[in-house]
C-alpha cells in the first residue's frame, strides 16, 4: 500500500524511517520512486543541495518531475543556472510554477514592497499558494532539507508527515553536511549558482537574500532583520 497523508500515522512513519536507517541519499531516492513513481515531485530551489538532488534523481528516474517556485523576484544567476541544468538533464521535466499575480498586480492588491511590510504574506502569495496547488496532484514531495541547516530542521526525518500541505515529505539529505554537499558538486563537476562563491549559501528572492558573514548560520542571510527564518514551506 502506498503511504499517503491520510494513511501515514506515527507507526507508519517510524516503520518507513527504520527501513531507510543507514541508507544513502540515493537509496532513499530509489525507495521513494519505487513507492510513489510519478506520484512524487521534487520541489527545488536550485541551491547547492538542489543541484545534488537533481543529479541523484537523474540517476534513479531520468524523467522525474521537478518544480521551481518562480516568484518573479529571483536573481539573474538563479535563472541562468536553471537554463544550464535544463541543458545538462534534458530528460527531466522541470516546471516553473508562477503566482496568481504579477508583481504589478500584487502591488495593486496588497501595496508596494510587500516583502518589507508583510513578508509572510508575500511568501504566501508567491510561494505557498502555487506549491499547494501543485502538490494537490501528488501523494508525496521531495525536499533538500538538511538537519545541519538550522535548529528548526534538526529533527527532520527521511519520511515526514507534512501537515502544511497534507502530503508526505521525503528528505534524502538529512545527514549531509555543507562540506558533503560541496564535495559532491566538485566530484561530479556540477553546475551551481555563482552567488555561492560570493557568500550566499542560501539563495531566495533578491529582496530577502543577503550575503552571510563568516561564522554565521547558513540561513542568516534570509529575511535578515525581519525576525523571519522560513518562508513557510517547511513549517
Amino acid at each position: 500500500m502506498v503511504l499517503t497523508y491520510e494513511t501515514l500515522g506515527q507507526e507508519e512513519i517510524e516503520e518507513a524511517n527504520q527501513i531507510l536507517e543507514g541508507k544513502s541519499a540515493r537509496d532513499v531516492i530509489r525507495w521513494s520512486y519505487d513507492n510513489y513513481g510519478d506520484d512524487l515531485v521534487y520541489a527545488c530551489s536550485f541551491g547547492a543541495e538542489g543541484i545534488v538532488l537533481i543529479d541523484l534523481i537523474s540517476k534513479v528516474k531520468p524523467d522525474a518531475t521537478i518544480v521551481f517556485l518562480d516568484t518573479d523576484f529571483h536573481f539573474r544567476e538563479t535563472y541562468e543556472l536553471i537554463d544550464r541544468v535544463k541543458e545538462k538533464y534534458p530528460s527531466l521535466n522541470i516546471k516553473m510554477l508562477r503566482p496568481k499575480w504579477t508583481p504589478e498586480e500584487q502591488a495593486e492588491q496588497e501595496g508596494g514592497r510587500l516583502w518589507e511590510t508583510n513578508p509572510d504574506r508575500c511568501c504566501q502569495i508567491r510561494k505557498l499558494e502555487p506549491l499547494e496547488q501543485e502538490l494537490n496532484k501528488y501523494h508525496a514531495w521531495m525536499s533538500g532539507l538538511r538537519r545541519e541547516q538550522s535548529p528548526s530542521r534538526k529533527n527532520t526525518q527521511f519520511v515526514n508527515k507534512d501537515n502544511r500541505f497534507s502530503s508526505v515529505k521525503i528528505c534524502p539529505l538529512i545527514h549531509w553536511t555543507w562540506d558533503d554537499v560541496w564535495m559532491y558538486i566538485e566530484a561530479f563537476n556540477l553546475p551551481y549558482n555563482e552567488l555561492h562563491d560570493q557568500n550566499y549559501p542560501s539563495i531566495g528572492c533578491i529582496q530577502c537574500t543577503a550575503a552571510v558573514l563568516e561564522g554565521d548560520d547558513l540561513r542568516s542571510g534570509r529575511w535578515s532583520g525581519q525576525g523571519k527564518t522560513e518562508c513557510g514551506l517547511h513549517k
